[in-house]
């Protein structure tokens, strides 16, 4: 099959209408029982019954939205223990569809919505049964190939956006293979970071405000090449490389000649290839041991090309300045041999420091929390 056969395919099943699964008990323990993760920390199902959970947000009063990309719906729950759940609201969904409603943002009592070519706003993100999409933008690219969104607000309040490539490779023009960020207020956008393939995950240093994002590399060069990415913007307008060159060090094949490596920014680190780097967040509580606080937490969504399959994990990037100073894995047993049993997709802090990690593969919605509970500590 061509890569143009293939694309078109994954889009078309992406479209298809998918029915949620609800498991018991037993099963989403078996699922818990294959996760691994550091000493002190524990893992629950906080959600299941939806289909597709992808990126998520939550209000102040602990309701928590979610979009679905395949299912082209916004779900939403009250947290356990929430103001939310104790007002009674119970879990749903907003009365509109989309097409691939992946990116989703709160900010200010409001929930913004991107799905392929369009942003909506909902004014009554507090009360979802009052809640109402109204259309914002509709000026971004219409292409499916990679036309799925992730959204982040910065701190001067304008909502950040990925343009990805419409294709596995090509020079699409200065439309697209960047981030762009719209100022809400007159509706205007401004080029962030150039040469991005297809970025589904980013996050604001907490200490400069700096834009730290993931890039999916290109497939078709082997299970080994080239490497996911995982970049730091310094200047608006910066270029990285796609699809000219990839993971700081390697000339497109295609579209490589005539450039030079030198003139494009090098990744932080690379992530290794195919994992399928999605969802970011800067770790900023203070539940998790002092290690992880002000590092980065990466989901890896897994491969699907690849002879051998890998990511289909959390990993956890330390940092030092604006260096990484190692990566490590954090959560894994989603994958087990060649048998997947959950895609992270997205990964959330909660006010009181625990990681929510949506998994678009298992229709699931975890919880990770340290206890500092270890072996036999844990049944006292």
């Amino acid at each position: 099959m061509t890569s143009a056969k293939l694309s078109h395919a994954l889009i078309t099943l992406a479209l298809m209408p998918f029915v949620a699964t609800a498991y018991t008990k037993e099963e989403n323990q078996a699922v818990l029982d294959m996760i691994k993760l550091p000493a002190g920390f524990e893992i629950e199902v906080l959600h299941h019954g939806f289909k597709n959970y992808r990126q998520m947000a939550v209000t102040e009063s602990g309701l928590l939205y979610v979009g679905s990309r395949k299912e082209g719906k916004v779900h939403y729950l009250p947290l356990p223990g929430s103001e939310a759940e104790k007002a009674g609201v119970r879990a749903g969904q907003l009365s509109m569809k989309f097409t691939m409603p992946s990116g989703i943002a709160y900010r200010d009592g409001k929930l913004y919505i991107a799905d392929v070519g369009n942003l909506y706003r909902v004014d009554e993100a507090q009360s979802p049964g009052k809640a109402s999409p109204t259309l914002i933008y509709d000026k971004l690219p219409k292409d499916l190939h990679h036309g799925w969104k992730y959204l982040k607000f910065a701190a001067d309040g304008r909502l950040y956006i990925p343009i990805g490539a419409p294709c596995n490779i090509c020079d699409a023009g200065k439309e697209y293979s960047k981030i762009i960020s719209l100022d809400l207020e007159t509706l205007t956008t401004r080029d962030e970071a150039l040469g991005v393939r297809n970025s589904v995950g980013f996050d604001f240093a907490p200490t400069t405000g700096e834009l730290w994002f993931t890039d999916n590399g290109r497939d078709m060069m082997g299970d080994d090449m080239p490497s996911d990415e995982l970049n730091l913007l310094k200047t608006p307008g910066q270029h990285f490389g796609y699809p000219y060159v990839h993971q700081g060090d390697t000339l497109d094949p295609e579209f490589g000649t005539g450039h030079s490596i030198q003139d494009y920014q090098a990744p932080k680190a690379k992530l290794g290839a195919h994992v399928a780097s999605l969802g970011m967040t800067f770790y900023t509580g203070k539940q998790f041991p002092q290690k992880y606080q002000g590092g980065i937490f990466i989901a890896e969504h897994g491969s699907w090309n690849r002879s051998e399959k890998v990511g289909y994990r959390v990993r956890f990037a330390k940092l030092n300045g604006n260096d990484v100073e190692y990566l490590e894995t954090f959560a894994e047993g989603w994958l087990q041999g060649e048998e997947v049993h959950g895609r992270p997709a997205d990964v959330m802090m909660l006010p009181d420091g625990s990681l929510l990690v949506s998994d678009d593969g298992r229709d699931r919605i975890y919880r990770i929390r340290y206890t500092g509970q270890t072996g036999a500590d844990k049944g006292r």
